[in-house]
């Protein structure tokens, strides 16, 4: 039996017990609301991280470059965001000795393959963007 850090609540971390294939299938379970799969796939499925992932892509970006390319992200939501996604493994944050500080990120492996995905979303959006748009009119002229 295995304990894993399941979530961060302020101050206090909740923990869960963890046994064997079972309870690793329960685990990546995102229909269920107590589970590990639920819990990445709300820190991942914003706005915000999206479009981070997206930016970054292949490159390694300093944080002021980043915000300077997401447009309409806050510092505050940045670096929420960018903490999240390098608890959850999918940005590395590189801190170089200067001064002042340099502060770097790029994607890891994980966060590549979360990238192809955001690049299919990306697809989709440009190829019924149309559509959506005029179900939108007819939708607000009812």
């Amino acid at each position: 039996m295995e304990e894993r850090t399941f979530r961060k609540l302020g101050n206090h971390k909740v923990s869960k017990q963890v046994n064997g294939p079972r309870a690793a299938q329960d685990d990546a379970d995102v229909t269920r609301a107590d589970s590990l799969g639920r819990e990445i796939f709300s820190d991942i499925a914003n706005k915000w991280a999206l479009l981070i992932i997206e930016t970054v892509g292949e490159r390694t970006l300093r944080f002021t470059e980043l915000r300077g390319e997401v447009d309409g992200i806050s510092h505050k939501m940045l670096t929420q965001n960018l903490r999240m996604l390098e608890r959850n493994g999918l940005v590395t944050r590189t801190v170089h000795p200067t001064v002042p500080p340099r502060v770097e990120y790029a994607l890891t492996e994980p966060g590549h393959a979360l990238r192809a995905t955001v690049d299919s979303m990306c697809d989709w959006t440009h190829r019924h963007l149309s559509a959506i748009e005029a179900a939108r009119h007819r939708y607000d002229r009812a």
